[in-house]
């Protein structure tokens, strides 16, 4: 649900939008997940299958330019981004958790287009599968309410 100008709320209903999802390939058994509840929540919300255009990447570094280019074409109305950063014993984890997640949000600045981040960054993977369906789902209905608030205040 999101807030009317009349205060009234109203239901999300995805059956005209577009969506377009970058995944990240690495650590895969969790962006498996995170997409799969993603898509099922689209559906739920009624999206249809053939509205949506899912790209996978090799990591979440790759996330924001695949949605920069997704943005390009025009034909989204909003994108979801999928990934999962888990803590190594280096830097490496803040430079790619920084890095994606101000991709991501330079993509929905630039392009003006809703972008929900679904990039998970945790400790283990045992918190990140905690996290992946609810974030998945999550993911999904920011992407409908933000097209939807969009279209409303255009």
């Amino acid at each position: 649900m999101f807030e009317a100008d009349k205060g009234q709320q109203i239901p999300l209903d995805g059956s005209t939008l577009r969506i377009g999802i970058a995944q990240a390939r690495f650590n895969e058994g969790v962006t498996n997940g995170l997409r799969d509840a993603c898509l099922a929540e689209l559906a739920a919300l009624g999206v249809p299958e053939d509205h949506i255009t899912l790209v996978t990447v090799p990591g979440a570094l790759e996330v924001p330019l695949t949605l920069q280019m997704l943005a390009r074409r025009g034909d989204v109305d909003a994108l979801i981004a999928l990934g999962c950063i888990i803590r190594g014993e280096t830097y490496h984890f803040e430079l790619v958790a920084n890095e994606s997640g101000a991709g991501v949000t330079r993509v929905a600045l630039d392009s003006g287009l809703p972008v929900a981040n679904a990039i998970l960054t945790t400790e283990n993977l045992a918190q990140a599968i905690v996290r992946q369906v609810e974030k998945g789902r999550d993911a999904a209905r920011v992407a409908v309410e933000m097209a939807l608030l969009k279209a409303q205040l255009a």
